[in-house]
């Protein structure tokens, strides 16, 4: 793979999320702040939204990784779509509650002694719940009711709910979520990263894995990267472990412009099959697969090289025989691919007119230069397309901003601590009393 090739100790793009490679975006700091003033005030919801491959998940696991664990439980847990009862019943099990032959209200009574348990210990706790825009109304509304569990005038369980854009639309416009609604304290949606954003993101997923100007990248892949990711973290993740493949396979030392262009080609060729399934609603949203026009050109650049006879009505036939060899190598993708199925039977029969038959030959050598530049790197390529579907999440933190990050739940820690202390100062004065 390209890290062994490149002297990396790590794979910097890799899909699934880790904290390790947190990078704080403008957009990621403000939704940081949220979920600090959030954890300050110990009650309510916090919601962030974004969309796929924001770097949500991501981002609360980053937090999570900075905090005290002796003062705070959490629990994280991923919906799909489950009712009210289920929602409850999973919340608990990621909480360790033995939940094994109970009915609901039994199941209710043990979460809030599960809860009075951690208060006692000194423990908050904290559910955060992720694809919320999942989960139905009801199941919405049950979680609003476990955050009633109160001791003391003091609220048991907060929960941080993380979904994507169509769970801000549910959230603000549905009827039956008018009360979770005015239990929301902070709301965020996450941005796409800036254009000035880009190469510092780059760098710092590189520099997290041991890179010491390896590959170089050159300022204009960065520019590049933006136009075709929009600035989506995981997108930008898909597309430099495939820039990075096709560097190791070509023994580069550089990475530059043309070269990123040759690997947008090939996704674009590829794109041809991946949208062949009815997904038209998801393609305006992944610029890294869409952009056809460059490989249109490539197209009639093929067409107007093959010199196809003028003298019949074949020539046009006779550019059809290309669709043959891209059954191996796809490189006629760019040229209609219905024509495919049919291109061996007006191969045939422009074969056995007299005249076409100078063209078969013209034709063949057209197909083989295009795939001799390509075969070498084809099989591994594809194989990643099944782990660029695997979209996961992204991000880690540069030093200084890490430091000031735990300086400030330092902060809210100690204030928060402080609190309960003269709470319980204040309740052990009135037993005394």
């Amino acid at each position: 793979m390209y890290d062994t090739f490149y002297g990396l100790n790590g794979r910097p793009f890799q899909l699934t999320p880790d904290p390790h490679f947190y990078f704080e975006s403008l957009t990621h700091r403000k939704a940081l702040s949220y979920l600090g003033y959030g954890l300050a005030q110990g009650e309510g919801f916090i919601v962030i939204t974004g969309d796929v491959g924001a770097g949500k998940t991501t981002l609360v696991s980053h937090l999570m990784a900075t905090i005290d664990k002796a003062r705070l439980t959490a629990a994280n847990i991923v919906t799909t779509k489950l009712d009210s009862e289920d929602i409850v019943r999973v919340a608990a099990n990621h909480f360790d509650i033995n939940t094994d032959h109970m009915d609901k209200a039994q199941l209710l009574s043990a979460f809030e002694e599960f809860l009075h348990a951690e208060a006692r210990a000194g423990r908050r706790c904290l559910l955060i719940v992720d694809e919320s825009q999942n989960l139905p109304a009801g199941a919405l509304e049950e979680l609003r009711m476990l955050s009633n569990f109160q001791l003391g005038g003091q609220a048991l369980l907060q929960i941080f709910l993380l979904g994507q854009p169509e769970f801000r639309d549910m959230l603000q416009n549905s009827n039956q979520l008018e009360q979770l609604r005015q239990r929301v304290i902070a709301h965020h949606h996450l941005e796409p990263m800036d254009a000035e954003e880009i190469e510092p993101y780059v760098t710092h997923r590189l520099s997290k894995c041991g890179w010491s100007g390896r590959p170089k990248i050159t300022s204009s892949v960065f520019r590049l990267l933006y136009s075709e990711t929009n600035g989506v973290p995981r997108k930008i993740n898909a597309l430099m472990s495939r820039i990075l493949l096709m560097g190791s396979i070509e023994h580069a030392e550089m990475i530059d412009q043309p070269m990123v262009e040759r690997v947008l080609a090939d996704l674009k060729g590829e794109n041809v099959e991946i949208a062949a399934p009815p997904t038209a609603p998801a393609a305006p949203k992944n610029p890294l697969w869409e952009k056809p026009r460059k490989a249109q050109d490539a197209s009639a650049d093929a067409v107007a090289k093959t010199p196809a006879p003028q003298s019949a009505p074949a020539p046009v036939p006779a550019a059809a025989p290309a669709p043959a060899p891209a059954q191996e190598h796809e490189v006629v993708n760019f040229r209609a691919p219905e024509a495919s199925p049919t291109a061996p039977l007006k191969t045939a029969e422009v074969q056995a007119a007299p005249e076409p038959k100078p063209a078969a030959p013209v034709a063949a050598p057209a197909v083989s230069e295009v795939a001799d530049s390509e075969v070498a790197d084809k099989a591994m390529i594809q194989r990643l397309d099944a782990l660029a579907k695997q979209l996961s999440l992204m991000e880690a933190r540069m030093n200084d901003q890490e430091a000031n990050l735990h300086r400030v739940l330092t902060l809210l820690v100690e204030w928060v601590e402080n609190d309960v202390r003269s709470k319980e100062s204040y309740v052990n004065a009135g037993r005394a009393a």
